[in-house]
């Protein structure tokens, strides 16, 4: 499927080494003998999710190293490897003493002669997810890698035959629609026409007959059912509320409900270019003016206060601001690039002035001292923390009520939520990971600078008084209401729609869809790019191979980068040093992807691709060289839409995700309570997290919060041996009863853990005590009602007094006191049941938290898994969605949760 132009070189850096245009017979033989075999080959499952044998083998100088973890949101300080930067030697250095990342290695060309791209990396303690993660049990004798290898080949031979059974309903659709045409018997005498016998209801699906299933049908045609009590056609529906206070009321409510518009039963809608009729909304909100610092607080230079022009001094409380960032501060690459920026603004406004009026020259940045500025700053944050809660709330009213009319717009006619409308204000740059521009000042945003878009007809916002818009333009075929270019990146920003509305919520549909339409085609793809792995034309071969990396290890395509940003890749830009190559079939790659976050993978590969990356690499190419140089990503994409319209190398992850997902809810049985239920659909997404390589580093916070929760099924454990010894109270023979074992405590909580836990305990009852006390003064100012006297807190806190009385007791005479109303032991059984079901219940969070720490399951469920099949999740085992979705998902997922019953089909 390559045109032509596929075979024309593409234009490279100079002195670039460029792949032969056609493989020969002759140097893929001899590259089979380079290569030792196992015999037996697991590809498509990353291994640093399974067993890692360690290897005393050394770092390739070529690759950049690895250390075995996936950094997240954290940059690499320049100047080193990967493996540098994260030697246990480098991790107590400040950023400012670390040093940077560089691209390019200093490999003399005359050690070019050696191929090091198959030396493997040095071993090291790589992440590992148990059985337990996904769901397996922990005695089972058969390898993690061995279990994933399987079910992902189980899943793409069903992926197949469906795609297979899909076409060829399509294609037999017309045929039948022709036989039905051929047999009509209109002529035939009314009376003489034979009736056929009642059978049930058929579904129809795309013209075709089905007797099971509709998934494949649009929404809007499928049939009503007793369950979704669908329309044929898209018909608004009201939103019901409760009905109280009588029929007057009623009536009232009903004339204020607005009519929900249930786009998705319209799928026609928004199909073409126009994306609104009508369009009104009042433009943006823009931050407040500069307010100058109080003249005691100044920036000091080399010992000396300063007086800074407005300008210079609001760039100075950028950087005085942040001081407590020190991830940023003491990035080398921030303050020089800060700096420079700030040493601009000081040139054009004068520098500084000392307090006799002589000019301060500001020259060095080692000589500028921000604390002055950051005190004042945090001072002020600690203030506005302290500030009754009534105040706060007071505030933050005034600041709704000044942005309520921003807040939505109306689209044909709909009331609709605007997503960000206000205009960010100055400050500093931070970027994400490696950012090149990291420190840059960004400028205020002026209204001169900003582009509207709005209806003909409706009422252009005014623009703030003595400014005016920079253009208005009457967009129909876009879905933005403003935009203005920031001045760090040139980067156009946007003022959209929010999450939950119509628009975002139909792309969200479209991009569901385009998934579910790749189920027909996958089949034919994969077998393709299969056949094209061993293709004689090197680009064939590169696209393949590309394709394959894509598909069975969701990355990212990856896009051309410009000299000044951050020199992030994707596959058909990975670089020589990105990929290490392991015999017999280990490819570890390491490079900076997304956002400038270190990607970094051990993953097993068929034999044919890793011979192909090999041949991808060999000489003379080296450090700075592509690995795909006769691909790029817009060619990659132009071939798979001859697959399928709009098909794009994103669309895979999309699918892989949301197509695994619906193969194991299929297979899922979740019995048990809601918590079991919900650690069963979280073990499957755990698993479609794997299976779609979607990791991430463990929280530096995880161990914590799992001490935390150890503590608390340790607290509840006491609680336990507390309730038994207060049957003892109610009935001492109790205990020959049941025998002295049962009202033993348990050993681990010996008389120390005991005495913390009872001071806990009672600390933390005079910390809600007080707190509720504070909230209940706040509504009573609220109210203008007198508050309460201090005295009422302090009689509230005698609680806790004599909670603490209680447990000196208890330690004292090793008796527990019955508590409660008629307590008795059948009562006291109740409760120790109770207690232990809370117990369990914890234990199955905790366990679930284990689980996911090396797992980023909210990347899978809300970017790549169909919110609808979490929805069929939901209502199948009558799990509340609350427990998937929070409210914010719940807004933008809305069409989902609203659209589809537990016997819908991804």
């Amino acid at each position: 499927m390559s045109s032509s132009e596929d075979d024309t070189p593409l234009v490279r850096a100079e002195n670039q080494a460029i792949s032969n245009e056609r493989i020969s017979k002759s140097e893929d033989k001899a590259m089979d003998k380079q290569i030792p075999s196992n015999g037996h080959v697991e590809p498509g499952i990353s291994i640093r999710m399974g067993p890692v044998d360690d290897m005393d083998v050394d770092v390739p100088a070529t690759n950049g190293g690895a250390n075995g973890k996936r950094k997240a949101r954290n940059s690499i300080p320049n100047g080193k490897s990967y493996k540098d930067a994260s030697s246990s030697e480098e991790d107590d250095k400040p950023l400012s003493k670390r040093r940077r990342t560089s691209q390019q290695a200093t490999a003399a060309k005359n050690d070019s002669d050696s191929d090091l791209s198959d030396v493997p990396l040095k071993a090291r303690n790589l992440p590992k997810a148990s059985a337990e993660q996904i769901g397996a049990s922990s005695d089972s004798d058969v390898p993690l890698n061995t279990k994933l290898v399987k079910k992902k080949e189980d899943i793409e031979k069903a992926a197949a035959k469906e795609a297979k059974a899909i076409r060829s309903k399509e294609k037999a659709a017309p045929k039948r629609k022709a036989k039905v045409e051929s047999d009509s018997d209109d002529d035939v005498p009314l009376a003489k026409k034979k009736v056929p016998a009642k059978k049930a209801p058929v579904k129809k699906a795309n013209g075709v007959k089905k007797e099971v299933s509709d998934s494949d049908a649009p929404l809007a045609k499928k049939p009503a059912t007793k369950k979704t009590k669908a329309k044929a056609a898209p018909t608004p529906v009201k939103k019901g509320k409760v009905k109280t206070k009588g029929e007057e009321d009623q009536d009232r409510e009903a004339e204020e409900e607005e009519e929900e518009y249930r786009w998705w039963e319209d799928t026609a809608k928004g199909d073409g270019t126009k994306k609104w009729d009508t369009l009104e909304h009042n433009g943006v909100v823009f931050p407040p003016e500069y307010v100058p610092l109080p003249k005691h607080v100044k920036l000091v230079y080399d010992g000396v206060p300063v007086t800074l022009h407005p300008e210079a001094e609001e760039a100075a409380t950028f950087y005085g601001g942040m001081l407590n960032s020190t991830h940023n501060v003491e990035n080398p690459t921030f303050n020089k690039n800060f700096f420079e920026d700030f040493s601009a603004i000081l040139d054009k406004t004068g520098h500084g002035k000392d307090k006799d009026g002589k000019t301060v020259k500001i020259k060095k940045f080692e000589k500028c001292d921000f604390k002055p500025i950051f005190e004042h700053f945090d001072s002020e944050r600690a203030a506005k923390k302290a500030l009754p809660g009534a105040e706060k709330k007071a505030l933050k009213a005034e600041k709704d009520a000044a942005e309520a009319d921003y807040m939505y717009c109306t689209w044909d006619g709909r009331k609709q939520k605007v997503g960000n409308f206000r205009v960010e204000p100055p400050s500093l740059f931070r970027g994400r990971g490696e950012h090149p521009k990291t420190g840059r000042i960004k400028k205020r945003v002026a209204p001169e600078q900003i582009t509207i878009n709005i209806g003909e007809k409706a009422k252009v916002p005014p623009a703030p008084a003595g400014h005016r818009w920079k253009e208005v333009k009457h967009d129909h075929e876009g879905t933005w209401l403003a935009m203005w270019q920031e001045n760090i990146n040139g980067a156009y920003k946007y003022v959209m729609l929010a999450a939950n509305s119509d628009v975002k919520g139909q792309s969200d549909f479209k991009k569901f869809e385009k998934a579910r339409e790749l189920k027909k085609h996958i089949d034919r793809i994969r077998e393709d790019y299969r056949r094209d792995l061993k293709s004689e034309k090197m680009v064939d071969r590169q696209r393949a191979t590309a394709i394959y990396l894509i598909d069975q290890f969701a990355l990212r395509a990856g896009n051309e980068k410009g000299e000044d940003e951050a020199d992030t890749v994707g596959c058909c830009s990975l670089k020589f040093q990105h990929i290490t190559l392991r015999p017999p079939e280990t490819v570890i790659f390491d490079f900076l992807g997304k956002d400038s976050i270190r990607f970094y993978d051990e993953v097993k590969v068929d034999a044919q691709v890793f011979k192909n990356l090999k041949i991808f690499k060999k000489e003379p190419k080296t450090v700075g060289d592509d690995i795909f140089d006769r691909l790029t990503t817009s060619a990659l994409n132009k071939h798979l839409t001859s697959y399928m319209p709009g098909l794009t190398a994103k669309v895979f992850r999309t699918y892989n995700a949301s197509y695994t997902m619906a193969r194991l809810l299929k297979s899922l049985k979740a019995t048990g309570n809601v918590l079991e239920k919900v650690k069963a659909y979280n073990d499957a997404n755990r698993e479609v997290a794997i299976l779609c390589n979607h990791k991430r580093t463990v929280a530096a916070s995880h161990g914590a919060s799992i001490d935390k929760m150890n503590e608390r099924i340790s607290g509840l454990r006491y609680q336990v041996w507390r309730t038994k010894m207060m049957m003892i109270d109610v009935d001492p023979k109790i205990k020959k009863k049941k025998g002295a074992e049962f009202f033993e405590r348990p050993e681990d909580l010996t008389t120390e853990w005991v005495k913390q836990h009872q001071d806990a305990e009672v600390e933390e009852m005079r910390q809600k005590i007080t707190k509720k006390f504070e909230k209940e003064n706040e509504k009573l100012q609220l109210d203008g009602e007198k508050e309460m006297k201090p005295r009422e807190l302090n009689e509230r806190l005698e609680k806790a007094d004599e909670l603490a009385n209680k447990y000196k007791k208890e330690n004292k005479t090793g008796k527990v006191e019955a508590e409660g109303k008629g307590p008795s032991i059948e009562k006291l059984e109740n409760n120790i049941d109770k207690i232990n079901q809370r117990i369990e219940n914890m234990k199955i969070q905790m366990e679930d938290k284990e689980g996911n720490k090396e797992v980023a399951l909210g990347t899978s469920k809300i970017n790549y898994i169909d919110p609808r099949l979490t929805v069929v999740f939901s209502k199948k085992f009558d799990v509340p969605i609350e427990k998937f979705f929070s409210k914010t998902l719940r807004e933008k997922f809305d069409w989902a949760i609203k659209s589809v019953d537990e016997d819908w089909e991804f």
